[in-house]
């Protein structure tokens, strides 16, 4: 479905609030090595240089908010694609009764899970303790909160039991919160606003297992954006336009399933 340190290593360290050794980088190195990390496809390093650079006291300007959503969505979007390979090689050696490689997979799955687990426990600190409470525009608010909706879900994704149930309820309080911001706030074709809807369907449909309520988001969303659409300036209508694509994809796809 459609979605809007060095953290690789066997046993990641947990990145935490900046050091006094961290402080005397400046900023704008940090920044820079984490574009370089982004062209070299190293997004462990950039996601570690980005995270330091927001513990900064300077809020994050547009640019830098995409860095830091670009680095930490594709060091976990890996793990994610890894997990979901590693935990189809379970079944399959299950199902064939190999205990031996079943178990190997089991134990390969967990370790990945590890790291998805303080990956997301990482980023979600930096949003939960700094970066949301030091937010002041609307745009940084409803981009935290989607981030920390879209980080516990990935955490429920992975989670049992009280740990599963815990991860959504933080996930549905978090696409929430954001969602207030932006009726609010935000007009109705905002790309942030478009974003949060589309995540905050998702996860209605893929976690919570409501596609009512997800198809009502998606299409509340998408409806109310193609009113206003023609009015704003050519790009933010074309940036407006790619979320407000995968909205329509993802309303197909889910009117048909119910079908």
């Amino acid at each position: 479905l459609a979605q809007v340190g060095k953290l690789c290593s066997d046993h990641p360290t947990p990145l935490g609030a900046m050091s006094d050794e961290d402080e005397d980088v400046p900023r704008e190195h940090e920044v820079y090595f984490a574009k370089l990390a982004e062209q070299a496809e190293r997004y462990d390093e950039m996601a570690e240089h980005m995270h330091r650079a927001s513990w900064m006291d300077k809020e994050l300007d547009d640019e830098e908010r995409n860095l830091l959503a670009v680095a930490f969505k594709n060091a976990v979007g890996q793990r994610r694609a890894s997990w979901r390979i590693v935990c189809s090689v379970e079944e399959t050696e299950e199902s064939k009764g190999n205990a031996s490689t079943a178990t190997s997979a089991r134990n390969f799955r967990k370790k990945i899970e590890g790291e998805l687990m303080q990956l997301s426990a990482t980023i979600l600190k930096l949003l939960t303790d700094h970066l949301i409470p030091n937010a002041r525009s609307a745009e940084a608010k409803v981009s935290y909160h989607k981030a920390q909706g879209d980080y516990h879900r990935y955490s429920c994704e992975i989670s049992n039991d009280v740990d599963k149930t815990r991860e959504m309820t933080w996930a549905k309080q978090a696409y929430e919160a954001g969602t207030k911001i932006a009726e609010l706030s935000l007009p109705v074709t905002s790309g942030f606003r478009l974003g949060l809807a589309l995540n905050h369907a998702v996860f209605y449909y893929e976690v919570m297992k409501s596609p009512t309520e997800a198809v009502r988001i998606a299409r509340k969303a998408f409806e109310d954006a193609v009113r206003e659409i023609d009015n704003i300036g050519e790009d933010s209508a074309k940036e407006s336009a790619l979320v407000m694509q995968l909205l329509r994809d993802n309303l197909t796809l889910w009117t048909a399933d119910s079908n």
